[in-house]
C-alpha cells in the first residue's frame, strides 16, 4: 500500500500529519491540533480534492489515520497507536 507509485505521497502525508503547525498553515476555524482537513491536504500534495480524499480514505481504512467531523468537515490526525503496531510488525519481519 505504501510503496505503490503513489505511496510517496501517503507517507507524506503521515509526515506532515506528525507535526501539522508545521506543515500547515492556522486553521480559521480551529485548531490544527483537531486535524487537518482534505482541501489543505489537497492544496499541499497539488492534486484535487476527490484524490487527497482517495489517499485520506486508504489510510483512514488501514487504520493509520484517524477521521473526525467537525461541522461539516472532516479532519485526519494520526492514529499514533496503530502506527507503532504496524512498526513493529515490519521490525520483527512480518
Amino acid at each position: 500500500m505504501l510503496r505503490v507509485p503513489v505511496g510517496g505521497r501517503r507517507l507524506d502525508i503521515l509526515e506532515w500529519l506528525r507535526d501539522p503547525a508545521a506543515h500547515f498553515p492556522p486553521e480559521r476555524h480551529g485548531s490544527l491540533a483537531d486535524g487537518v482537513d482534505a482541501a489543505a491536504l489537497a492544496t499541499k500534495l497539488g492534486v484535487s480534492h476527490a484524490v487527497a480524499r482517495t489517499h485520506l480514505d486508504l489510510l483512514v481504512g488501514v487504520g493509520l489515520l484517524r477521521a473526525r467531523t467537525i461541522g461539516r468537515r472532516t479532519l485526519y490526525h494520526r492514529d499514533e497507536y496503530r502506527i507503532a503496531e504496524v512498526r513493529s510488525l515490519f521490525e520483527k519481519g512480518w
